[in-house]
């Protein structure tokens, strides 16, 4: 043969095989690998994995996954085993998803600090494939048919892996199923995360569990620079709405309806002119009353003691009075009579992302149910600090764990006993005293009311629901009003120190100008 031939011969042969390495499955690269020379066969295996990799992009919020390396006295024992973070979620989902499904999957793993920083992100052109947005931004994200619907695999019982369907709280299921977007449940696309309610953690020194049971506190002169609320409108406006409709949400006549809980629903998401007026009006009150609006500096301010009342995610209050009693300072938490704001994060897997990707959406839903497993779902909970939305059907560990952080030790001289069969059961009406925590009298106001909200908590709570854009701008604009400084309201000495100011600014120039001409 020609020798440039050869070389032609050899070169295509190269191409060939180089083909063969990027292309060719894990499983028969291992296979190859015993009858090829030793740097062919790893350079064969490094290839087949990396082009075998499913990439998939998750946006979660920062701070809201275990992190793994926990201390060995970290271990949370259960009498169905043991539980301890070593790895980090994210390591041990990539590790499980290839033990389970035969493929790899790499993720890549980002963090957000509010809804509207992802949703920027989002409009701005950042592509992810599973993001865990809360409710209002998942109502809003289904609106605008940005969502994939998860698949019929998903919600298939019968499939062991399947841990989010087969042990999600019944009643948290429920109400994903009958809350609707365009006549689409939430269930068809999300996927709960975590949950709780919002309510105000309180020093019980300075302020009764009576007067912190109700949103009109936060204008209480009584506590005039010592309370705080939400830096963000829907926040706001909901305990707003609370306070100016109190007498009607606590009446008899209103709670006795048969059909409460749509009114209260209805009540608590009116944006009329008129009541978006109200409260204008109200939280103008509040602002010259509170201490501050906050978004995180609430709890370092409860525990430091500037502030008496602060508005807060139940999540945030568990861990706010867990960091005052590591400095023996005591801190309550409670509900307001009137409603509570019951909230979620949840998973939902974005078109922009996962397209018709099928291996990529098998990820992402196999990346749901992995941090739905109970052990996963425990070591998010002790890391967080909030709630799972996970009861875990048939598996014992959720409420054991519950157990673990809150039954009463034998000692125990005042005790109460704590139903969370509304969370637990099927059907809570027939538990039979099943989820019955024995728990510390002192609870009832305290972490265990802020983890677990006991029933009556339930009933009374309410979604804020999603606004559209009419609504979000006339309650922007509110908003806005309230939050910008009025200059009308501005004390007599400031308009002299102006005044003076601009005058001899003023001077200023006209004797410098007049100094340069003079040059």
């Amino acid at each position: 043969m020609h020798k440039k031939n050869r070389k032609k011969t050899l070169f295509s042969s190269l191409l060939a095989l180089l083909f063969l390495i990027a292309f060719v499955p894990e499983s028969l690269a291992k296979s190859l690998s015993e009858i090829l020379p030793a740097g062919w066969a790893d350079q064969l295996c490094l290839q087949a994995q990396a082009s075998d990799t499913i990439t998939l992009r998750v946006c979660n919020w920062e701070e809201y996954i275990d992190l793994g390396d926990w201390d060995e006295e970290e271990t949370i024992e259960l009498p169905s085993g043991d539980i301890i973070g070593e790895n980090s979620m994210v390591e041990d989902f990539e590790e499980w998803y290839y033990e389970t499904y035969g493929k790899r999957v790499k993720v890549e793993y980002s963090t957000f600090g509010t809804n509207e920083d992802l949703y920027n992100m989002l409009t701005l052109g950042d592509v992810y494939d599973l993001v865990c947005p809360s409710e209002y931004l998942i109502m809003k994200l289904m609106a605008e048919d940005a969502l994939v619907p998860l698949s019929d695999d998903f919600f298939d019982t019968a499939q062991e892996n399947n841990y989010y369907i087969r042990g999600a709280a019944p009643f948290i299921r429920q109400m994903f199923e009958n809350s609707e977007i365009g006549g689409e449940p939430w269930a068809k696309y999300a996927a709960g995360y975590m949950w709780g309610v919002t309510g105000l953690v309180y020093n019980p020194e300075i302020v009764t569990r009576e007067q912190a049971s109700t949103w009109k506190i936060l204008a209480d002169p009584e506590f005039a620079r010592k309370v705080t609320i939400k830096d963000n409108v829907r926040d706001a406006y909901f305990a707003a709405v609370g306070a100016i409709k109190s007498d009607l949400l606590t009446s008899e006549e209103f709670r006795s309806d048969p059909d409460y809980a749509k009114n209260l629903e209805r009540e608590m998401n009116d944006t009329s002119p008129e009541m978006i007026a109200k409260v204008q009006d109200w939280l103008k009150g509040v602002k010259d009353n509170v201490f501050s609006f906050e978004t995180d500096a609430g709890k370092a301010d409860m525990i430091t003691g500037k502030v008496a009342v602060n508005y807060q995610w139940s999540g945030d209050a568990v861990y706010t009075l867990d960091q005052a009693d590591e400095d023996d300072y005591t801190l309550c938490f409670a509900v307001p009579e009137e409603s509570t704001d019951i909230y979620f994060d949840g998973w939902v897997m974005l078109r922009s992302g996962i397209g018709d990707d099928a291996q990529r959406q098998h990820a992402a839903e196999a990346f749901i149910n992995f941090m739905s497993r109970p052990d996963n779902a425990i070591r998010n909970m002790y890391y967080i600090g909030y709630t799972s939305v996970i009861s875990g059907g048939e598996d014992p560990r959720m409420f054991e764990y519950a157990q673990y952080c809150y039954e009463a030790e034998d000692d125990e001289e005042e005790t109460v006993e704590y139903d969370l069969s509304y969370f637990f059961s099927e059907d809570p009406d027939q538990a039979d005293g099943e989820y019955v925590i024995e728990a510390p009298a002192e609870q009832l106001e305290r972490q265990l009311y802020g983890q677990y909200p006991p029933a009556d908590v339930i009933d009374r709570s309410s979604i804020m629901t999603y606004f559209n854009d009419e609504q979000n701008e006339r309650i922007n604009q509110m908003w806005i009003n309230v939050r910008c400084f009025d200059i009308r309201k501005a004390p007599w000495w400031s308009w002299i120190l102006i005044l003076g100011t601009l005058v001899l600014v003023g001077r200023y120039l006209i004797i410098r100008r007049l100094r340069n001409k003079g040059r």
